[in-house]
C-alpha cells in the first residue's frame, strides 16, 4: 500500500507582498464548530493566548470573532467578522461568517472577499442543508476549498462513508491529508499523511514512516485492532481517490480532507499549515470593463461589508474593504466609482474581531476597514481613478416582508436613519411604497427580524415592531422598453415600492400574482437578485 501526496509546497522567497496574503473564509452548517474552530486556528497560531468558548462556563472567555452581545447571548454567529493575523511568514485574514440560512446574505457577500474556504463537516451529521447551499456558492466562483470533518473524537460516520457522501452530493473529488485512527471512545490518533508520522490523540508523534508499509513493522502499532482497521480504510481511500495536485484544488475542482475535532485542537495546527502551504495567493477579481489581477499597480478594492456601531461609545460606521489590486497607503486619495466622488482614507484599520489597529500600508487580499459616515455602501468599488466596478455582489429578493411599525413617533427621524443604516451593512432591504409612507422591510429568515429590531432598540434606542402585510413576494422589475416598464408600473401602482437606491420593486400577494403579472407583461423582467454598485 502506498500513499502520495503529489504536491510541492511553494516557496517562501517572494519579492511581491501579496503573494504572502491568504484571505479565507470558514463556512458551515450551523453548530458544526465553526466559530470553534475558527478560535483555535487563532491559538494555534498565536495570535490569541487561548482560544474561547462559544457557550461556556462562567469564567470562560467568549470568542473573539462572535463579539456582538447577541451572538454571545444565543451562541450563534450572526455578522461576519474579520481577523487579521501572521503566521509562518504570511499575512492571514480569516473571515468568520455566519451559518444560519438567516444570515446567508451575509455570507455570500463574504465570500465574494475570500480567496479560499475551508468548509466545516460534523462527522456525525454529513453534509447538511447549509453546508451545500454554501458550497455552491463557493462553485459558482471556483473558490478553493479545505474540508475538516469536526468531532472525530465522537461517534460519526465512518470516514469512507463520509468521503462517499462529500463526494456524491457535492460532486467534489477529495484527497486525504489526516486520516483518523478510531472515533469516539476508540479515538486512537491520526496519521498525518504529509508529514508522514502518527500522532497520538494528543497531537504528540509516536512514529514515523517514508512508505506507509513501513508501519506494518511497528509492534506497537500493529497490535492495536483499531489502528489496523484505519489502515484497511486508508488504502481503501486511497485507491480510489486522486492524488493531491495544486492546480486541480486551485480551480476549485479537488478538496483536500483533514480529520479532526476544533474543540480538542486535534488536526487544528495541521489544518493550517495545510492552509499556509497550499492555499491559494490573491486571485483576479471579476470585474467591468475587465478582471483586475493582483499585480496592477494602481489600487483597486471593492465593499463586501458595511457594520455599523462595532464602537458603540462613538457611534462608528466601518466599511470593510477587500484590496484587489496595487499597494495601499494611508492617507491615499480613492474615488468611490458608485458616486464619481474622492475620498481620502485618512484612519484605515485592520481588525482582529472588534479590536483594531491603524493600518500604514495594505497590499491585495488584506481586507481594511475605512470609517465613513454613510458615504460607503456594499457594492462600491474604490479606485485610484479608472472606472472600474467589481462585479458579483448582488442582492436577493426576500422571503419575508414586513411593515415597520414605530411605537414612539417623536423618533421618525431615529427611525429613518436606523434603516437606513442597517440597510446598506446588509442586516435588511428597506422599501417605500410608491404610494403612501410606510417603511417596509424585507428579510430572507425570520431571526434577520429579531437581529433587526434588537439593534434598532440598542443602537439606536428606536423601539420597533413589525406586522404582515398583504405581500409574500419582492421582484426587482426592468426593461429594456422605458415606456412598457412606465405602464406596468402605472397599472400596479399601489403595489410598486422603491429600494434603498430608488430602484422600482413589485410587491407581489404571492407567487401566482407573481407569475400572473409575468404572463400579462412579457417585456418586464421580474428579478430575484440584483448586482450591487
Amino acid at each position: 500500500m502506498s500513499m502520495s501526496l503529489a504536491a510541492e509546497t511553494p516557496s517562501r522567497a517572494i519579492t511581491e507582498p501579496y503573494r504572502t496574503r491568504r484571505t479565507f473564509a470558514i463556512i458551515s452548517h450551523p453548530d458544526a464548530g465553526k466559530t470553534t474552530l475558527t478560535e483555535r486556528l487563532l491559538a494555534a497560531a498565536g495570535a490569541i493566548q487561548s482560544a474561547g468558548a462559544v457557550r461556556g462556563k462562567a469564567g470562560t472567555r467568549s470568542t473573539r470573532s462572535d463579539w456582538m452581545e447577541m451572538e454571545q447571548q444565543r451562541g450563534i454567529s450572526i455578522t461576519s467578522s474579520v481577523m487579521t493575523f501572521d503566521y509562518d511568514g504570511l499575512t492571514l485574514n480569516l473571515l468568520d461568517t455566519p451559518g444560519h440560512s438567516d444570515f446567508s446574505e451575509d455570507t455570500y457577500r463574504t465570500l465574494t472577499a475570500v480567496d479560499a474556504a475551508i468548509m466545516v463537516i460534523d462527522a456525525a451529521k454529513g453534509i447538511e442543508a447549509q453546508t451545500l447551499k454554501l458550497f455552491e456558492v463557493c462553485r459558482l466562483r471556483d473558490i478553493p476549498i479545505i474540508t475538516f470533518i469536526n468531532k472525530v473524537d465522537r461517534e460519526g460516520l465512518s470516514p469512507l462513508d463520509l468521503i462517499d457522501e462529500i463526494q456524491g452530493k457535492l460532486a467534489l473529488d477529495l484527497t486525504p491529508v489526516l486520516w483518523p485512527i478510531g472515533q469516539g471512545v476508540d479515538f486512537h490518533g491520526y496519521l498525518d499523511l504529509l508529514e508522514k508520522r502518527v500522532l497520538n490523540p494528543q497531537g504528540k508523534p509516536i512514529a514515523e514512516y517514508n512508505a506507509i508499509e513501513d508501519l506494518l513493522d511497528n509492534d506497537a502499532l500493529i497490535e492495536d485492532p483499531v489502528f489496523m482497521t484505519a489502515l484497511e480504510t486508508l488504502e481503501m481511500a486511497t485507491a480510489m481517490l486522486p492524488p493531491f495536485d495544486l492546480d486541480t484544488f486551485h480551480a476549485g475542482h479537488l478538496s483536500p480532507v483533514l480529520f479532526g475535532s476544533a474543540l480538542k485542537g486535534i488536526g487544528v495546527a495541521e489544518l493550517l499549515r495545510t492552509l499556509g502551504e497550499w492555499g491559494p495567493e490573491p486571485r483576479p477579481q471579476p470585474a467591468i470593463p475587465a478582471p483586475i489581477e493582483p499585480a496592477d499597480e494602481k489600487v483597486t478594492g471593492f465593499v463586501f461589508k458595511v457594520q455599523a456601531n462595532m464602537d458603540a461609545n462613538h457611534r462608528d460606521r466601518i466599511a470593510f474593504v477587500r484590496l484587489c489590486s496595487g499597494t495601499f497607503t494611508r492617507g491615499m486619495r480613492l474615488k468611490n466609482v458608485r458616486s464619481g466622488k474622492d475620498m481620502a482614507v485618512s484612519n484605515p484599520m485592520f481588525f482582529f474581531g472588534n479590536d483594531r489597529e491603524l493600518a500604514e500600508q495594505a497590499v491585495a487580499g488584506d481586507i481594511v476597514g475605512i470609517p465613513n459616515h454613510g458615504t460607503l455602501s456594499v457594492g462600491d468599488t474604490l479606485t485610484e481613478g479608472a472606472t472600474i466596478n467589481v462585479t458579483g455582489i448582488p442582492n436577493f429578493a426576500p422571503e419575508i416582508i414586513r411593515r415597520v411599525r414605530l411605537t414612539d413617533h417623536m423618533k421618525t427621524k431615529q427611525m429613518a436613519k436606523a434603516l437606513s443604516d442597517l440597510s446598506e451593512e446588509g442586516v435588511t432591504q428597506v422599501f417605500r411604497r410608491v404610494v403612501g409612507a410606510d417603511w417596509i422591510v424585507g428579510v430572507v429568515g425570520q431571526l434577520q427580524l429579531e437581529v433587526l429590531s434588537s439593534r434598532v432598540a440598542k443602537e439606536y434606542g428606536v423601539p420597533i415592531t413589525f406586522e404582515s402585510l398583504n405581500y409574500e413576494v419582492a421582484r426587482w422589475i426592468e426593461s429594456d422598453d422605458p415606456k412598457e416598464l412606465e405602464r406596468f408600473i402605472a397599472a400596479q401602482k399601489m403595489n410598486i415600492a422603491e429600494d434603498r437606491t430608488g430602484a422600482p420593486v413589485f410587491l407581489a400577494q404571492n407567487a401566482w400574482w407573481a407569475d400572473r403579472a409575468k404572463q400579462d407583461f412579457p417585456k418586464i423582467r421580474f428579478l430575484t437578485t440584483k448586482e450591487r454598485h
